[in-house]
C-alpha cells in the first residue's frame, strides 16, 4: 500500500509539473503574418464599382491586382471590355511633364473622373517638385501636422482619349472647397451655415469663394439670426475640443438642406439640444494641461431630449417657415430625398432635391418609443400636414424610404413579420402587397417607372441557402410571380445603372474567391468582368474558414456560423475555442463574403486557437420580425444561451475542440456580451478580453438603447407624459466573475463612454475580483492608431490563459506587424 502511495505521488508530482508548461506555444509569426500592413499587399480589388456613363449603358471601373491597377470601359451592347487608356503610354507623359519618374505598372491616378464628353478623363498626380514660396505659409497653416504633404505638389491633369495628349490644368488649392456647399439643382446658388445661422450666396460669388476665400468683395446673405450654440442651423457638432470649435464657429459649414427641383425653395430639419445635458471626456495626451470636450448627449430615460422642427423656405416670398408638424413628444423627423441617378456619382454637384414635386414633399414623423410611424405630405398650397400611412406595433418599428412612382408610392413594411414591399396610392389609398412570405427584403435598388417594375434586394427566399445571402428580384408594380435575377449559392452585391437595363453582380462567400460578372435586367449573365487576385495570400498559407449552422438555445430555430482554424491546423490537437461576439439587434458579426478584415477572425486564430463567428436570436435584422426583436426588453441577456449552445454543439461534432478552454471577444456591443457571458455563465467561458463595451447601457445613446430595449411611455393623472427606462447591467452580476477577463476602453471615446468600463471595473473591484484593465491613451470608440496594439495586447491573453503559455513574445508586439526592412 505505500508502495501504491509513492508512485501516485511521483504521477501528481509529474502531472502538476507538466500542467504548468504552455499545452502549446503561441503562434505570433504566423498570427504577424496577417497584419493589416501585410494584407494591403496580399489583397487588392474584391469588387467591380461601376461607373455608369450618361450617354449610353456603358460604365468604367478601376480594378488592382498584383500586376498594378487598370483602368477598364465596358460596353454592355457590345459585350466588350477594353482599357480605358495605355498605362504605360500615359505614365510616360507624365513623367515628362512632372519630371518624375512614373510606370504603367505603379501608377497612382487621384480623383479620376472621365468628363461628360466621354472621351476626356481629369485626374491628380503628386510630384516631389517645390511648392510656390508664395503658397508656403498658407500650406503650412493648414497641414501643421502633415509634413509629408509640404514636400509634395499636386498636379491636375486632362487626358485626350483619342488624341492620346495630356494637359495640365489648373489645381484647385483647397480640395474640400466645395465641402460647406450645399449647392442648388440649376447651380444659381449656394445655401451654408456659419455662426450658427443659414446663409445663402449666388453663383458668382460662391465662384469667388471657390478660388479664394478671403476675396473682401464676397457677399454672403444672412437668412437667419436665431441660431445659436445647440440650436443652430445645419450640422450641430462634437468638436475635438471646446476651444477649437470657438474658433472655427464663423467658418462655413455644410447645412442638409433638401431642395425643390427648380431651386426656388428649400427644407431641412433643425435641432434645439439647449436643454440635453452635457457629457464630457479629458484629452490627457494632446496639450501640456489636460483639456476638456464637452458635448450634448441624450441618454436613455432622460426628460431633456433633442427637440426637432422642420422648416421651409422660399426664395420668392423670402420666408422662412416653422411647419406645425408636432405629432408624438420628442418625436424624430425623416426627410426623404430622391434618389440620385447611377449615373451621377462623378459629378462635382449633387443636389439633394425633396422628394415629391414643387407644391408637395414627403417625409415620416416617429414617436419616441418608435411604436407609431406616420408617413406624411406637406401641402405648400394648403400649408398643411396630410398623415398617408400608420404603421403601429407593439416592438420598434423600422422603415425605409418611401418611392414615389407616377401616381404610386412604394412602403417597406415589417408588419406581417417579415419585411416586405406595398403599393400606395398617392392619396394614401393601399393597392396591394407586392412581395411576401418568409423572407426579408432589405429594399428598392431602382424602379423601372415605364415598365412598371420594381427591382429589389432580398435574402432569405431560396431554399438550402445560408439565409443571409442576398439576391436581386424584380416583380411588377402591378403584382404577379417574382423573378430571381442572380442566382447561385452566395451573397451577392450588386451596383444597377440607373433605367435598370444592367447591372453589375459581384458575389461571394467567406470560403470563396470573389467574382464580378455583368447581367441585364432579365438575369442572363453578359460577360465576365474580373476574379479577385489571392495569390499572394495563398501563398503566405492562407486558407479559407468554414461556414456551419447550429441549433439555438431552444432546439428549433437554425443559426449560421463561420470557424476560423489556425492554417497549421492539426486535426489531432485540442484546441481552445474563441468566440468573436456582437449581440445585434443591429447586426451580426458573422461575415457572408469574404473580406480583408481579418484581425478578430481568421488573424486571431493564428495563434493557436479555433475562432467561431456566430449568431443569436434576436442578432439580425434580415430575418424575421420575431427573430430581430427577441432580445427586446432583455438587452444584457437574450443572446447568451445561444453562444453557450454553441460550444456545446461544436465541442460534440469535433473532437478537436476543447469545450473546457472556451475564449469570448468582443467590441463596443461585444464588449458587453462577452464579459456578460463570462459573468452568467462562467462555468463555460473561462477567458473574456472586452473592449470599449456599454456594460450599462442606460448610460449609452437614448437612440440605441431605448428602441432596441424598450422605453415605457406613461402619462400623468396631469396629462403630463414621461418616459421610464429600466435595464439590467453587467455590473450588478460581478461577484459571478471565476475566470480572467480583461476589460479596456479608450480614454477620450465619445461613443460609448469610458463611465461604462470603469463602473464595471468598480464593481469588479468591490467583488473583489482580479481583472486587467487596459486605457488606450488619446482613442475614440475604434481605438485608431492604438488597435495593432490593443490586438497584440488581446492575443498575449489568450496565448497566456487558453494555451497556459507564459512566455514573453518574440518581439515588441508592434514590431510584429512591420514588415521586415527590405520590404519597406
Amino acid at each position: 500500500m505505500q508502495r501504491i502511495f509513492l508512485i501516485l505521488g511521483l504521477f501528481l508530482t509529474v502531472n502538476l509539473g507538466l500542467a504548468q508548461e504552455p499545452i502549446y506555444k503561441g503562434n505570433y509569426e504566423l498570427a504577424s503574418r496577417f497584419a493589416p500592413a501585410k494584407l494591403r499587399k496580399m489583397i487588392f480589388s474584391t469588387s467591380v464599382n461601376p461607373h455608369w456613363m450618361k450617354k449610353s449603358d456603358r460604365f468604367w471601373y478601376e480594378y488592382e491586382t498584383s500586376d498594378g491597377k487598370r483602368w477598364y470601359v465596358v460596353d454592355p451592347v457590345r459585350k466588350t471590355k477594353t482599357e480605358l487608356f495605355d498605362r504605360d503610354k500615359l505614365a510616360a507623359e507624365i513623367t515628362k511633364a512632372v519630371k518624375d519618374p512614373y510606370d504603367g505598372q505603379h501608377l497612382e491616378l487621384d480623383d479620376l473622373k472621365l468628363l461628360e464628353d466621354e472621351n476626356t478623363i481629369r485626374f491628380k498626380v503628386k510630384s516631389t517638385a517645390d511648392v510656390l514660396k508664395s503658397d508656403w505659409a498658407e500650406i503650412k497653416e493648414k497641414n501643421k501636422n502633415a509634413k509629408d504633404s509640404l514636400e509634395k505638389k499636386v498636379h491636375t491633369f486632362l487626358w485626350n482619349i483619342s488624341s492620346q495628349t495630356l494637359t495640365e490644368i489648373e489645381t484647385e488649392k483647397d480640395p474640400k472647397r466645395l465641402s460647406w456647399a450645399n449647392i442648388a439643382p440649376d447651380s444659381s446658388k449656394v445655401v451654408f451655415a456659419k455662426n450658427f445661422n443659414l446663409y445663402w450666396m449666388d453663383k458668382e460669388n460662391f465662384l469667388k469663394a471657390v478660388k479664394d476665400e478671403k476675396d473682401s468683395t464676397i457677399v454672403e446673405n444672412q437668412l437667419t439670426t436665431d441660431g445659436e450654440k445647440d440650436y443652430e442651423y445645419g450640422w450641430g457638432g462634437r468638436g475635438d475640443d471646446n476651444v477649437e470649435e470657438e474658433k472655427k464657429k464663423n467658418d462655413r459649414k455644410r447645412v442638409g438642406v433638401l431642395w425643390s427641383s427648380d431651386s426656388k425653395q428649400f427644407i431641412l430639419t433643425r435641432s434645439d439640444q439647449r436643454k440635453v445635458k452635457d457629457l464630457w471626456v479629458i484629452h490627457n495626451t494632446r496639450d501640456p494641461r489636460p483639456t476638456l470636450e464637452t458635448y450634448k448627449y441624450a441618454m436613455p430615460g432622460e426628460k431633456e431630449q433633442p427637440q426637432t422642427e422642420l422648416l421651409h423656405y422660399s426664395f420668392d416670398s423670402e420666408e422662412m417657415s416653422k411647419l406645425p408638424i408636432s405629432t408624438f413628444k420628442d418625436q424624430t423627423v425623416s426627410l426623404w430625398s430622391t434618389t440620385p441617378p447611377a449615373n451621377t456619382r462623378d459629378d462635382d454637384f449633387r443636389p439633394a432635391t425633396w422628394l415629391g414635386d414643387l407644391d408637395e414633399f414627403y417625409f415620416a414623423i416617429t414617436s419616441r418609443d418608435l411604436k407609431r410611424v406616420d408617413v406624411c405630405r406637406w401641402n405648400i398650397t394648403t400649408g398643411e400636414k396630410e398623415v398617408l400611412i400608420e404603421e403601429r406595433s407593439n416592438t420598434y418599428i423600422d422603415f425605409d424610404k418611401l418611392e414615389l412612382v407616377g401616381n404610386d408610392m412604394i412602403w417597406w413594411s415589417e408588419r406581417d413579420g417579415w419585411a416586405h414591399l406595398y403599393l400606395y396610392g398617392k392619396d394614401g389609398s393601399f393597392k396591394r402587397q407586392l412581395t411576401s412570405g418568409p423572407f426579408h427584403v432589405s429594399g428598392v435598388a431602382r424602379v423601372d417607372e415605364r415598365n412598371r417594375k420594381v427591382y429589389f434586394v432580398a435574402n432569405g427566399r431560396e431554399k438550402d441557402e445560408d439565409p443571409y445571402y442576398e439576391h436581386l428580384y424584380s416583380v411588377s408594380m402591378d403584382g404577379g410571380a417574382i423573378s430571381l435575377l442572380n442566382s447561385g449559392n452566395f451573397n451577392h452585391s450588386i451596383e444597377i445603372n440607373d433605367n435598370a437595363s444592367f447591372f453589375v453582380n459581384n458575389f461571394s462567400r467567406v470560403n470563396t474567391t470573389p467574382v464580378s460578372v455583368l447581367m441585364d435586367r432579365n438575369g442572363n449573365k453578359v460577360m465576365d468582368l474580373e476574379t479577385a487576385d489571392l495569390s499572394q495570400l495563398f501563398a503566405a498559407g492562407y486558407q479559407f474558414p468554414e461556414p456551419f449552422k447550429f441549433k439555438a438555445d431552444d432546439g428549433i430555430t437554425d443559426l449560421y456560423g463561420v470557424m476560423y482554424k489556425p492554417f497549421d491546423f492539426d486535426s489531432t490537437r485540442k484546441y481552445p475555442l474563441v468566440q468573436y461576439v456582437y449581440p445585434g439587434p443591429q447586426t451580426e458579426a458573422v461575415n457572408k463574403s469574404f473580406g480583408r478584415s481579418m484581425d478578430r477572425t481568421d488573424r486571431l486564430a493564428q495563434f493557436g486557437f479555433v475562432v467561431v463567428t456566430l449568431g443569436n436570436r434576436g442578432g439580425h435584422p434580415a430575418r424575421s420580425k420575431w427573430y430581430h426583436n427577441y432580445g427586446y426588453g432583455d438587452l444584457r441577456d437574450y443572446g447568451l444561451a445561444d453562444k453557450k449552445a454553441a460550444v456545446d454543439q461544436l465541442a460534440d461534432r469535433h473532437s478537436f475542440i476543447d469545450r473546457n478552454r472556451v475564449g469570448i471577444h468582443g467590441h463596443s456591443g461585444g464588449g458587453f456580451m462577452s464579459t456578460a457571458a463570462m459573468l452568467v455563465y462562467p462555468e463555460v467561458f473561462k477567458v473574456a478580453v472586452s473592449s470599449a463595451g456599454n456594460h450599462e447601457n442606460n448610460i449609452y445613446n437614448r437612440w440605441w438603447s431605448e428602441k432596441h430595449h424598450g422605453v415605457k411611455e406613461v402619462v400623468t393623472p396631469k396629462g403630463d407624459t414621461t418616459f421610464v427606462y429600466q435595464i439590467e447591467k453587467n455590473p450588478d452580476l460581478a461577484k459571478n466573475l471565476k475566470g480572467h477577463l480583461m476589460l479596456s476602453t479608450g480614454d477620450v471615446d465619445n461613443n460609448v463612454h469610458p463611465a461604462g468600463t470603469i463602473r464595471m471595473a468598480e464593481a469588479l473591484i468591490k467583488a473583489g475580483k482580479r481583472f486587467e484593465f487596459v486605457i488606450l491613451p488619446g482613442q475614440r470608440h475604434g481605438y485608431g492608431p492604438m488597435a495593432e496594439y490593443f490586438f497584440w495586447k488581446m492575443g498575449d491573453y489568450f496565448v497566456r490563459h487558453l494555451l497556459g503559455d507564459n512566455t514573453p513574445p518574440p518581439v515588441d508586439m508592434v514590431e510584429m506587424q512591420r514588415d521586415k526592412p527590405q520590404d519597406k
